[in-house]
């Protein structure tokens, strides 16, 4: 596995080997101002460096290449070179082109027209950024120059790891829907964490899992709100940074937590809109409200709200709580959750397996 640093802990937590690649993606506070012009320009061109440079001897005893995510560049090019099968995996499908859907929208990018003109100009912006950088490695290398990088890293089959009701793929185009990848976690809550939910009634969760600069003082809007309905609270830290306003006793604060076990005792789950968070929140069987921050988690949120099963809660989280409390919403959760897949992580395996 090849990860920015920051997930050194968890994948060897799996047994997995672990090669580290490019910068930490958890930032201070500090580092999280928009970068120039030049500091962008250098950027790109030191994640290509640092990925051809390092994934090329991790790969050369695997039998197969998998880039999870976009930002994946130089794989494909490498397994090129070393003659391996190459798979693409998104986990939204809105990052895959279709002409039923825009791009996610990222910031600094405006886009006009319809979805397919709004596609060809994302095509254009990963030209302009990734390609100069991309085919001089791949001129080392001897390889002949990609026209088309964003087309080039996606391959013409790309995997979406996806549940197919959660994130349906909504286009003709060949996609191999394999189901979120998403494996069974049997770790313990801590004592502490068992003792607050075991002392009164299910409480809401939030959490704004790996979301950073998500604007001051919403960890005590969170928690006026879980008040306001007469909740207890539970503060997950992440990458926000949330904290208690005070010691009271129907709050709690937790670091890292097994999500599948603790979600299914809880009121509700508050959350960023992760692909992750949102699929195992979904598979729960609990309510939720979304709170987008940036790329695909508005689609996820809009998705919750389509299937019934919670809301968006950007304009008024104490609003969009009331709503997904109501018992005829935890009923569909119910009813969702069982109708959602537990087999895509299998399901790909095997894809690969016959692959290598």
């Amino acid at each position: 596995m090849c990860a920015p640093p920051d997930f050194r802990d968890w994948v060897e937590g799996f047994g997995v080997p672990f090669t580290p690649v490019g910068p930490e993606v958890r930032r201070p506070a500090a580092a999280q101002a928009k970068p120039t012009p030049e500091q962008l320009r250098q950027s790109v061109a030191d994640t290509v460096a640092a990925q051809f440079g390092t994934i090329t001897d991790v790969a050369a005893d695997c039998d197969v290449l998998v880039g999870a995510g976009a930002l994946q560049i130089a794989l494909r090019s490498i397994a090129e070179s070393q003659g391996k099968p190459y798979v693409f995996a998104a986990y939204c499908p809105i990052t895959l082109p279709s002409r039923h859907h825009a791009p996610p929208a990222l910031p600094g990018r405006t886009a006009t027209g319809d979805n397919l003109t709004r596609w060809h100009e994302d095509a254009g912006f990963w030209n302009q950024l990734w390609g100069p950088h991309l085919n001089e490695h791949r001129s080392v290398a001897g390889l002949a120059p990609v026209e088309n990088v964003r087309d080039h890293v996606f391959t013409d089959r790309p995997w979406l790891a996806t549940d197919p009701l959660l994130g349906p793929w909504p286009g003709e185009e060949d996609v191999l829907q394999t189901g979120a990848w998403i494996r069974p976690d049997d770790r313990p809550l801590s004592r502490e964490l068992e003792a607050f939910l075991s002392a009164g009634e299910p409480p809401i969760y939030f959490g704004l899992g790996s979301s950073q600069g998500v604007g001051p003082n919403l960890d005590e809007v969170m928690i006026e709100t879980a008040r306001a309905l007469g909740r207890r609270a539970i503060l997950h830290r992440g990458w926000a940074d949330l904290s208690l306003v005070d010691d009271a006793p129907d709050l709690i604060s937790i670091g890292e937590v097994n999500q599948q076990a603790l979600f299914p005792r809880v009121a509700a789950v508050v959350h960023h809109g992760g692909a992750g968070t949102t699929h195992t929140t979904t598979r729960a069987g609990v309510p939720q409200v979304v709170l987008p921050q940036s790329y695909d988690q508005y689609y996820w949120g809009q998705r919750v709200t389509a299937l019934e099963v919670g809301a968006i809660g950007s304009e008024s989280l104490l609003d969009a709580l009331k709503r997904v409390l109501e018992p005829e919403v935890a009923e569909q959760a119910r009813a969702v959750a069982g109708w959602t897949r537990a087999d895509g992580a299998e399901v790909a395996a095997r894809h690969l397996v016959a692959l290598a």
